[in-house]
């Protein structure tokens, strides 16, 4: 089973666009196919559909799933291996009003989680007051960083970042817009705080680019940014050989798509979540899941599934509640 967690602010992709391309191009593709020769359909999807990594994620996750049932083996040892006893995961607070940030942060923080970022790049003097409330609210044992998801220019970044250097910031994410990495190597240049690539990084090229350009500090890894486990694997190894921390950044996924995560960061080197704790927080956003066992996710800490493949089972009658019909 796969989970196409898209949304159109992301990649321009929601339910409708998924199962469409599942539907009309995907499915009959690989009709006949055997479904463990990973590689050959990855490149398969790449010529069928251009774009789309969230639905193409989905698809190569229950791929994956298919490896591991038949092999009896839980993800993370197919890919190689526990590296972590668990993945550490951080809290995220949305741009609120400072008082309503800190009470967020407040409650993160008496549920147990020890690292979070707050969001920012709404304007220089709010997102200011905001961290400063989250800060006070959290004290100074907590790990602190912040997610401007492209919201400043190049030079409200620098001035910015710079006066959030009194606040112990661990690191800045995303701090300008996508288009041009030259704007985030100025930031990355004039600032001690290191700076975190996000919307910029969706393919193995954006890595590389990001890489070349001295861009970035430590790279926000997604399994459906990246267009599945073995396209973010590859991320992160271009990161590793150029000194590049990463992280695992997240959609608000739900079971099947944080499963997924899950085995990613347990089994990859460069994924140095003790450093950099991981988004791994959706399905705590929900009041539901659709999995009849929950995944083993607590404030701070999420642990593997040990079944085999994902290790997760849908609950059908849950999936059947929530269905919604695309004609």
């Amino acid at each position: 089973m796969g989970e196409v967690s898209c949304t159109p602010i992301w990649s321009g992709e929601d339910h409708r666009t998924a199962a469409h391309f599942i539907d009309a191009l995907i499915s009959p593709l690989l009709l006949g196919v055997d479904p463990i020769e990973l590689l050959r359909i990855g490149a398969m999807l790449e010529k069928a559909v251009a774009g789309n990594p969230f639905t193409k994620a989905g698809i190569e996750m229950a791929l994956w799933d298919i490896l591991g049932k038949a092999t009896n083996l839980p993800l993370y040892r197919l890919l190689g291996g526990a590296i972590r006893e668990f993945v550490p995961t951080k809290w995220s607070i949305s741009g609120e009003e400072p008082v309503r940030a800190a009470e967020i942060a407040s409650w993160a923080r008496a549920e147990g989680f020890q690292s979070m970022k707050v969001k920012v790049g709404v304007n220089p003097s709010s997102d200011l007051e905001r961290v400063r409330a989250v800060r006070q609210a959290i004290g100074p044992q907590i790990r602190l960083g912040v997610d401007a998801n492209g919201g400043w220019s190049t030079c409200e970044a620098i001035q910015t970042i710079q006066r959030l250097a009194d606040q112990d910031i661990y690191f800045v994410e995303q701090p300008v817009q996508p288009f041009d990495v030259a704007w985030m190597a100025d930031v990355r240049q004039r600032v001690q705080i290191p700076v975190m690539a996000d919307e910029s990084l969706y393919t193995l090229q954006d890595a590389m680019k990001l890489a070349r350009a001295g861009a970035a500090d430590i790279f926000s890894i997604y399994v459906g940014k990246a267009g599945g486990i073995g396209p973010a694997r590859k991320i992160a190894a271009v990161a590793e050989a150029a000194g590049i921390s990463c992280t695992i950044g997240s959609n608000l996924e739900m079971g099947v798509g944080s499963a997924a995560m899950i085995h990613l960061a347990m089994s990859t080197p460069a994924i140095e979540a003790e450093t950099f704790p991981c988004d791994i927080i959706g399905p705590l956003c929900y009041q539901d899941d659709l999995l009849r066992k929950p995944l083993n996710i607590v404030p701070g800490k999420a642990f593997p599934p040990e079944g085999p493949g994902l290790g997760v089972e849908l609950n059908e009658e849950k999936l059947e509640q929530y269905r919604v019909r695309v004609g």
